[in-house]
């Protein structure tokens, strides 16, 4: 663990859409290279939607936060509004450029453009230290 606060973005928690277009999957694999990467890491938007309390007080709790929408429906936002969690960094694939459609075989050059977004909306890398932190 003590790698993670060394690691600038390893705090920020990453909560993403993942819905039944490629849009829904572009905000979901972003999470999911992000957190590979270790850029954040990705959190339960599910288990926030479901008020389970242990989630829900994460995501409120959490200094950075970045939150991935697929489109202008907003589904990952009214999760975070339904539990009274504040909105932080905020990304909608649409947004983007990229045009909501049915075809689940992402474009690469997608899914970068929303990670690069997801970075930009997390603020300056502010790496937490601690005292069981390595770099001091």
């Amino acid at each position: 663990m003590a790698e993670e606060c060394c690691t600038p973005g390893g705090n920020i928690m990453i909560l993403s859409c993942s819905g039944c277009s490629n849009v829904g999957q572009i905000a979901n694999q972003t999470a999911v290279e992000l957190t590979k990467e270790g850029f954040g890491k990705m959190a339960c938007l599910a288990g926030v939607g479901a008020h389970l309390s242990g989630f829900v007080q994460s995501a409120r709790d959490v200094d950075q936060m970045v939150t991935i929408d697929g489109c202008s429906v907003g589904c990952a936002k009214a999760v975070l509004e339904q539990a009274d969690v504040p909105l932080k960094g905020y990304v909608v694939v649409t947004d983007l450029g990229i045009e909501k459609n049915k075809d689940l075989n992402l474009n690469q050059k997608d899914i970068n453009r929303a990670k690069e977004a997801v970075r930009q909306a997390s603020g300056p890398a502010q790496p937490k230290r601690s005292a069981k932190c390595c770099c001091g």
